[in-house]
């Protein structure tokens, strides 16, 4: 038998097919020897080479990590950059106004000149990937590490990072990033040298009616209807080099681009999806599953909805308003409900039970081979996690009601300032930290911002705190509210708004031009802002004792289940942690409960009779029904006449792979990720084989509106197109 064949059946004696070849983010350096053999009987048409090469250009190459928090895909010899419209939101708002409303009405360069540039926006692509675990163990040893933390520590990953490139020699420029993460609970290490280009620049958009078409409604959901894409362009200088913005920098010219299928896609087809996913918590136990529903997701459902209802009546108010806190809105609702899904999906798929099996397996096999440092390892998350319940609680209501909840906890710091007041510093100084509050505050002070919004909603969120948190434990600014305000909490937030240097820039240009001490000690928001980072951080240490301990603990654990794996033949994975990462499956419907089918995609039909005109979310525009009742889909449609819009597929995705390209066999861009479905909300904690779908545009879909519904052809001319 040769290899391939031995790894393909013991995989098939394990598990079947389909749930091994559903579930895993792939790093893409263990390709070749964990992966290939499965890809291959699924349908993968081109060697793993062609995907991920170390020392040749690979697809690899076209993907990119898209201003942080996204994935994007180049598209175009010159730069172009498919994505999310999502993940351009906050781009497209910001280049917004009542006059230029590009949210409603979408925006679209038809020559380079018009494309606009997009302020701290950057795309990075991965140069190489290192297996440095050995090097880095190596600096573990020899290094003081009085705190035993610096195995996680990505300050001292970073320096590590730093002695490893210089000993190997890799180039470093001021657009280089070294980015040195643990993985498998800090059982392995890699580097990742990546180059930044931070002139990116906004080509196309369509309107929210198209790419947020469903809105909140439709979120999460399946069947979808959503043209969830935006197009930006990379710039660099006339060498290709990568350089802040400059009206002379001119299209980058990439090393490898994209290569389209209009070919069309059917139920069963091969598909991989390369993406930055963000997080996931495959190797939890079940104490931790219900510590993350009590806290985490209890506190994002309840206090984001809160924040979201006073957010939409005032954006309903004032369209200026709706421009401004779109972005903040979408941002907040996106994770509300998601946490909503995935707290209902655990419980209802019996999700604790699954994993209580996985960690007696465990369990079991150590004591089969002798070994108590798993059941030790296990007993010790368990006492953890009872012992820093209340303070993470805690945590998460300062996070989401009073950081996230109040934007007036994130005025500019005064700290070096008071400090050089404090401390009778020389006049330089102070001028210098002066100046530096000036250009915080003209940041804080941005058109995303509004002091009366924020005014309505602070008040709901300090009455929500109290509510959750007792008395005895709030943290101290209410000390003030309860012995000034008598315990009025909205008395205090106008107080904040009518008195505060900074709740309106004019007050604190007043302020620059006379800045004393006494008046910044007795500021209420300058109080308010450091008494919810002392309390945030007053937590942080409260379980530092307990974090230390379980991060310890957490390693041997995942340990267990990679030596456990490896004895029954299994690849392993590890945790998502924004790095690149490959996963693989097949398009295909699903059935979420008993008597209901949900088809593996959706039409342009679906648009239609989901239009809502009284309702923002299921607006339909005039041209797009124009399109739909002339049937005027030009090469865009599918073999029936249809115009596809989405589809699903069983690749196992979460936060992060919006935007990431989805492949066919022959590695062909056939579609873009964009959501999950309700379903599979749960994977994040533990993979759904038979629920878990990605739901994605189909790239005839995003054509299909470039070309006929904005009529820019110039860009479809700029792209590999195979029919």
């Amino acid at each position: 038998m040769n290899k391939k064949s031995f790894i393909f059946c013991t995989i098939l004696g394990f598990s079947s097919l389909s749930s091994y070849a559903d579930e895993g983010m792939w790093m893409l350096t263990d390709l070749k020897e964990q992966n290939a053999a499965v890809m291959y009987e699924l349908g993968l048409d081109i060697k793993t080479d062609q995907i991920y090469s170390p020392d040749n250009i690979s697809l690899k190459d076209a993907v990119v990590h898209f201003g942080g928090g996204c994935t994007g895909e180049v598209i175009s010899s010159e730069g172009l950059v498919l994505t999310n419209h999502h993940c351009g939101y906050g781009y497209i708002q910001e280049h917004s106004s009542v006059e230029h409303d590009y949210l409603t009405d979408g925006f679209w360069a038809m020559n380079r000149e018009e494309e606009l540039p997009c302020k701290d926006l950057s795309v990075t692509f991965i140069d190489q990937i290192l297996d440095v675990t050995s090097y880095v163990k190596e600096q573990l040893a020899k290094d003081e590490d009085p705190e035993g933390t610096n195995y996680l520590s990505p300050s001292y990953l970073s320096k590590v990072a730093d002695r490893f490139a210089e000993a190997n020699k890799i180039e470093k420029t001021p657009f280089t990033i070294l980015e040195l993460k643990p993985f498998y609970g800090a059982n392995k290490y890699y580097l990742f040298v990546k180059t930044e280009y931070k002139d990116v620049r906004m080509v196309g958009a369509p309107p929210s009616s198209i790419g947020k078409f469903g809105a909140d409604t439709d979120n999460w959901m399946w069947p979808r209807h959503t043209g969830d894409f935006s197009i930006f362009r990379i710039y660099a200088t006339k060498d290709g080099k990568p350089a802040e913005y400059a009206t002379d920098n001119i299209p980058l010219k990439v090393k490898k681009h994209l290569t389209i299928s209009l070919a069309g896609i059917k139920e069963g087809d091969f598909t991989f999806v390369m993406g930055f996913p963000g997080r996931n918590w495959r190797y939890m136990i079940s104490d931790e599953v219900e510590e993350r529903m009590q806290t985490t997701n209890f506190m994002r459902e309840k206090v984001r909805g809160v924040r979201q209802e006073a957010m939409m009546a005032e954006m309903q108010r004032d369209p200026a308003i709706r421009i401004q806190y779109a972005s903040k809105y979408a941002s907040s609702a996106n994770y509300w409900k998601n946490a909503i899904g995935m707290n209902k999906g655990l419980i209802s798929l019996h999700v604790l039970d699954t994993k209580k099996a996985q960690q007696e397996k465990l369990l079991a096999y150590g004591r089969t081979i002798g070994d108590n440092s798993y059941q030790k390892a296990f007993d010790e998350i368990r006492s953890i996690v009872g012992k820093r319940r209340d303070a993470l609680y805690h945590q998460q209501a300062i996070y989401e009601a009073l950081y996230l909840g109040t934007e007036f906890s994130r005025i500019p710091s005064v700290k070096k300032l008071m400090n050089a007041y404090q401390g009778k510093s020389s006049k330089d100084s102070i001028d210098k930290y002066t100046n530096e509050l000036r250009k915080d505050g003209e940041l804080f002070f941005n058109k995303s911002y509004n002091p009366e919004v924020d005014r309505i909603v602070s008040k709901k969120m300090l009455k929500l705190y109290s509510e959750l948190i007792p008395k005895e434990q709030r943290i101290d600014i209410f000390n003030l509210i309860d012995k000034k305000y008598k315990g009025n909490s909205d008395a205090f937030v106008d107080a904040c708004f009518d008195r505060s240097i900074f709740s309106s820039p004019e007050r604190l240009s007043k302020f620059l031009a006379k800045p004393s001490l006494k008046q910044l000690e007795q500021d209420l928001m300058v109080q308010y802002s450091q008494s919810v980072r002392n309390g945030y951080n007053d937590m942080g240490i409260a379980m530092k004792k307990e974090t230390n301990a379980y991060n310890l603990a957490h390693k041997v654990w995942v340990e267990g289940m990679m030596n456990l794996k490896q004895q029954e033949g299994t690849p392993v994975y590890p945790d998502a942690n924004s790095t690149l990462r490959l996963t693989y499956g097949r398009i295909g419907s699903y059935r979420p409960t008993d008597g209901i089918e949900y088809n593996w995609y959706t039409t342009l039909k679906g648009v239609m009779e989901k239009e809502d005109p009284d309702n923002f979310e299921f607006v339909v525009p005039a041209k797009l029904k124009e399109l739909y009742e002339n049937k005027d889909f030009g090469r865009y449609a599918m073999e029936n006449g249809e115009m596809p819009i989405c589809f699903v597929t069983n690749t196992d995705n979460t936060g992060g792979n919006s935007g990431s390209p989805v492949f066919n066999a022959k590695g062909e861009l056939i579609g873009t990720g964009f959501d999950r479905n309700w379903e599979g909300l749960t994977g994040d904690i533990a993979f759904q084989t038979t629920l878990q779908r990605a739901a994605c545009v189909d790239i005839r879909y995003t054509l299909f509106i470039i070309d006929k519904f904005a009529g820019a052809s110039h860009l479809i001319n700029e792209l590999t197109i195979t029919e």
